[in-house]
């Protein structure tokens, strides 16, 4: 096949163009002049210089003759002086991704989207947190900061078009972690944290965390084998993790101590809000974004059970991610200590 991948220099994107490449596809690679190509070294692909806001014809002539158009890009920020670029990006972008790629005739299109889409979990009747699938009630209303929102809009694009004839499937991705992770993404940036021990405390929160290369596969898959129109979440069902949880599989794989204060939700958020004033003045980001505060106030567990039914979605256990993760970064030198090495294999 030949598939062409926006977003190629990111997280999931890298992991994506050498799960591409190691099953024998040709990958045809957007990518802006500045971007960060590390994650790709080692990848045999076609560069295609350009941007998800490029002339359309400008892209349809770019995907012409592809099988497979994998729209990975976003613009990802909890915070920004300014977020209209983040909304002409990921809305206006994936739109015009998605347009193109229609114009192409390509016959299968996977877009990008995010968990954050999903509606929250709910305490049960007995306290316990549910995990939500993608059936879930949720509406715009819900997205709680400009980044959400953003993503929100532009899923409702991808959804809208694929009502209206386009081939088109939809992957929600949660917490990928594994290697790769160059820049690094927020909960890459917390193992590196942990690693440096720069890590003191914690908030009471849980994601659901899930090996980037599954994520990756589950991309491919979902060209393969989606149905149309539909959404799938890429995650683990065994990855539904407290984030004291988490602190204490990395103690273990690392040998380090797990922070053991955590930070009531209140005094998160009065920092958050002076963080951002502060911001404000200086136009730099804030040391703790609002908008991370706010959605740490909820368990973001999720149920992949129809995308490993359906998709035959990969299962690396997530402890292994964590240990995947580790080792990475300390092969490339983020773990600026250097004094420990992960005891687990």
């Amino acid at each position: 096949m030949t598939c062409f991948v926006t977003g190629a220099s990111g997280f999931v994107g890298a992991n994506l163009v050498h799960e591409l490449v190691a099953r024998g596809h040709h990958v045809k690679a957007l990518l802006r002049p500045q971007a960060d190509t590390r994650g790709l070294a080692g990848a045999e692909y076609e560069p295609v210089p350009g941007d998800l806001l490029d002339p359309r014809a400008k892209l349809t002539a770019a995907m012409r003759g592809c099988d497979w158009v994998f729209h990975v890009a976003a613009s990802y920020s909890l915070w920004l002086p300014d977020y209209a670029p983040m909304f002409r990006a990921n809305v206006d972008g994936t739109r015009n991704v998605l347009e193109a790629a229609h114009a192409a005739d390509v016959p299968r299109t996977v877009y990008t989207s995010t968990v954050g889409c999903i509606g929250l979990p709910r305490p049960g009747a007995d306290g316990q947190i549910i995990p939500t699938d993608e059936s879930t009630p949720v509406a715009e209303a819900q997205m709680s900061n400009p980044y959400k929102l953003s993503k929100w809009r532009a899923e409702v694009v991808a959804r809208e078009l694929a009502a209206a004839g386009h081939r088109i499937v939809v992957v929600n991705p949660s917490a990928p972690i594994g290697p790769r992770d160059v820049k690094p993404t927020p909960t890459g940036q917390m193992i590196v944290d942990f690693l440096n021990r720069a890590l003191p405390a914690y908030l009471d929160t849980g994601l659901n965390w899930v090996h980037v290369r599954d994520v990756a596969v589950g991309h491919i898959l979902a060209a393969e084998k989606g149905r149309l129109g539909e959404r799938y979440i890429l995650g683990s069902p065994t990855g539904n993790w407290t984030m004291k949880q988490a602190l204490d599989l990395l103690a273990e794989i690392t040998g380090l101590p797990a922070p053991g204060f955590r930070v009531p939700h209140a005094v998160a958020l009065a920092a958050a809000h002076g963080s951002e004033l502060w911001a404000r003045f200086t136009k730099q980001p804030p040391k703790a974004p609002l908008a991370g505060v706010r959605m740490a106030a909820y368990k973001m567990w999720f149920n992949p059970e129809k995308a490993i039914r359906e998709l035959g979605l990969p299962q690396t256990p997530p402890r292994q991610a964590l240990v995947d993760a580790v080792t990475w970064f300390q092969e490339h030198g983020y773990d600026r200590k250097r004094t420990h090495r992960s005891k687990a294999p």
